[in-house]
């Protein structure tokens, strides 16, 4: 008997939304996708010490006597990317450093970077999507490397807005986050909600009925999900990204899922096309509580575990032999 896994594959690109290895070995997704929270917890698995030990050790010589570190977090981003491009078929995002969220020029040169670390390593750029916080300034650095050849996933969307000024700019990827949009309107309000009421279901179908019905290329992978019943309402995203534990409730779950999402129903929405500048970006962010307080927050909590991860890598490095 087929699972709601297998019946989801059939209309959905399913990405896992984990750095462990095993887990997207033992799920076979399409793509995987990292963030700095994700690689923090990998880093300290006992299983992986010995390849962080092997990229700290490469990142003494190539800095020489520049910055250790800086080039150690880029190298530890770009190996867990190598490790699961070995793995799945598709792309894997990397993540830029959530502190740069609002330079575009700093984001920029990152990207590039790791774009330049992935290629020396064999791995062409289409296989490589640079993970930008969707800010204005996130927004206008994708718009850019876009036209590089560099793909993007903005991640961090919390408001339709966002999704907008995205497609505006022809980035590859957006990642509306599903559960957190769902977090900010259950603390604000003390309800529970259905899997079809959740705001952020609502949010994602929105966002998706605009992008089908106005032939935007950009894709929708929902992502941060915090139940099953938010992903089988999303079935017929272009893409989900997916933690290893709902993805076992998937898969343990028998049963047909029925499409929700689709390109027909999409066409007959009654959505009209806007168009956002600056000023009107920054007025409907201000306007939107929950995608201000959501983005700023996601800001933060990225930004503090990657100040966690130089902690844990600065102790191994002291321990290493200079």
């Amino acid at each position: 008997m087929s699972s709601h896994l297998d019946s989801l594959r059939e209309f959905t690109t399913i990405v896992a939304d984990t750095g462990d290895f095993e887990s997207i070995r033992e799920y076979t997704p399409q793509d995987a996708t990292t963030n700095p929270s994700l690689i923090l917890k990998a880093a300290q698995m006992p299983e992986y010490e010995p390849l962080v030990d092997k990229v700290l050790a490469e990142a003494r010589v190539e800095a020489a006597d520049g910055d250790v570190m800086a080039v150690a977090l880029d190298k530890l981003a770009v190996f867990f990317g190598l490790e699961i491009l070995k793995i799945v078929p598709g792309r894997v995002s990397t993540e830029a450093d959530a502190r740069l969220s609002f330079d575009t020029q700093a984001t920029l040169a990152k990207a590039q970077s790791f774009i330049a670390r992935y290629e020396k390593n064999g791995i062409d750029r289409e296989r490589i999507l640079i993970k930008i916080a969707s800010t204005w300034e996130g927004i206008r650095a994708a718009e850019e490397l876009e036209k590089e050849g560099i793909r993007c996933n903005l991640t961090l969307l919390f408001s339709f807005h966002q999704a907008v000024a995205c497609a505006q700019a022809g980035v590859t990827l957006i990642s509306p986050f599903v559960g957190r949009i769902m977090d900010w309107h259950k603390a604000k309000t003390g309800s529970d909600f259905t899997p079809a009421e959740d705001p952020g279901v609502q949010s994602v179908t929105r966002i998706y009925n605009y992008y089908k019905k106005f032939d935007y290329p950009t894709e929708v992978m929902g992502a941060s999900f915090r139940n099953t019943g938010e992903i089988t309402e999303l079935a017929g995203c272009d893409l989900l990204t997916i933690s290893p534990k709902l993805l076992e409730e998937l898969q343990g779950t028998g049963g047909d899922l029925p499409r929700k999402l689709a390109m027909e129903t999409a066409k007959k929405s009654d959505c009209e096309k806007i168009s956002l500048d600056e000023k009107t970006f920054r007025w409907e962010m201000n306007e939107d509580a929950c995608a201000t307080e959501k983005l700023a927050e996601g800001i933060r909590r990225f930004s503090a575990d990657t100040v966690k991860l130089k902690k844990f890598l600065a102790e191994k490095l002291q321990l290493q032999p200079a």
